[in-house]
């Protein structure tokens, strides 16, 4: 008896030092968890804010993902210019890009809206459209019909000015002045509303296309026209702020739903935060003082204040005529609260 009880000591302790080892064991040959990688790109340069920030972006990710998730960011149209990868995104690539509605115009025409002229005029305007049942009906067609997934479009670049080699005060002062443009039909009818001739171009050719004259002048931010030198080759920014830069971060929704319900809320929560956090500081710090440092470089600063708003404002009505965009501007309108 006492040996049969000694035995199954032994054998009970064998057990239990044992199955720590049998743990550790299967633990070690678990299957890795699936990794995502999605190639995100933009137009901008790598000094630009909105780089750090889609950097930052990628960082949240990757550590609420514990690293399975990455977002490898891609300045200065790295990947390809931004109607190419478009279309990369609708084939259900893993690629992002920082587009606009503009440019989103081309696939759901209502949405168009959003980019064109005097629409919108702050942030908080933005983050109302964000919770309009009509702007949740574009995203959803997007989504549906044209395989785009919109993370946010709580990326607000600033207001855009004219930046040119003469002063401009009324529309008419834009009378024949090739002025760059994104090739977007919302886009370019603004800019011919307002009076000049809209020149598409890519964002990249913009400093050699004004130091070679092809263009007479481009419509940016402060911040995005210091960062890329305009002072260098242009001498006036008139502060007309005709278009509240607007952007969308596009993924591919077949891809989006490939990932798992907890990456994709992930993925959208940490871009929204991004994108409000950039915005904030564009428009409230970096804007202004941007405008400080393009005065220092001997550039003309034409305040607003020296400028036909109101001329502006009523030769835009052009655009929304164009493309018949007057019945969805004034939709829009009503949801949000808002009078023309």
């Amino acid at each position: 008896m006492r040996r049969t009880t000694l035995v199954m000591a032994l054998l009970l302790v064998g057990v239990l030092i044992a199955a720590p080892m049998f743990a550790g064991g299967a633990k070690e040959s678990a299957a890795p968890q699936k990794q995502y990688v999605l190639k995100f790109n933009h137009v901008l340069s790598p000094n630009d804010p909105y780089h750090g920030a889609f950097k930052k972006w990628a960082d949240a990710v990757a550590q609420r993902t514990n690293g399975n998730l990455k977002i490898e960011v891609f300045p200065s149209a790295q990947l390809g210019v931004e109607e190419d990868i478009l279309e990369q995104i609708r084939q259900g690539a893993n690629v992002g890009q920082n587009t606009d509605s503009a440019r989103l115009g081309n696939y759901v025409p209502d949405i168009a809206v959003m980019n064109a002229a005097y629409f919108v005029e702050s942030l908080d305007e933005v983050q109302k459209l964000a919770e309009l049942d009509t702007v949740k009906a574009w995203k959803a067609e997007l989504e549906r019909t044209r395989g785009f997934k919109v993370l946010s479009f709580m990326w607000v670049q600033g207001f855009r000015q004219m930046i040119t080699n003469k002063p401009i005060y009324k529309p008419d002062d834009l009378n024949g002045l090739r002025i760059r443009t994104p090739p977007a039909p919302i886009w370019q009818e603004s800019i011919r509303a307002i009076g000049a001739v809209p020149t598409a171009l890519a964002y990249g050719e913009m400093y050699p296309g004004m130091q070679t004259k092809v263009i007479d002048g481009v419509e940016l931010s402060f911040t995005a026209a210091f960062n890329v030198k305009m002072f260098e080759v242009a001498k006036f920014i008139s502060e007309t702020q005709h278009i509240l830069l607007v952007n969308f971060e596009v993924i591919s929704s077949k891809w989006f739903n490939s990932l798992p319900t907890e990456y994709q809320k992930i993925l959208e929560e940490e871009c929204n935060k991004a994108g409000l956090e950039v915005s904030r500081n564009y428009m409230e710090v970096l804007d202004k003082n941007n405008r400080e440092e393009m005065r220092k470089k001997g550039m003309t600063i034409i305040d607003k204040s020296q400028i036909d708003m109101a001329a502006f404002k009523k030769a835009s009505e052009k655009a929304y005529e164009k493309l018949n965009l007057v019945a969805v501007r004034d939709k829009i309108y009503k949801e949000l609260g808002k009078t023309k």
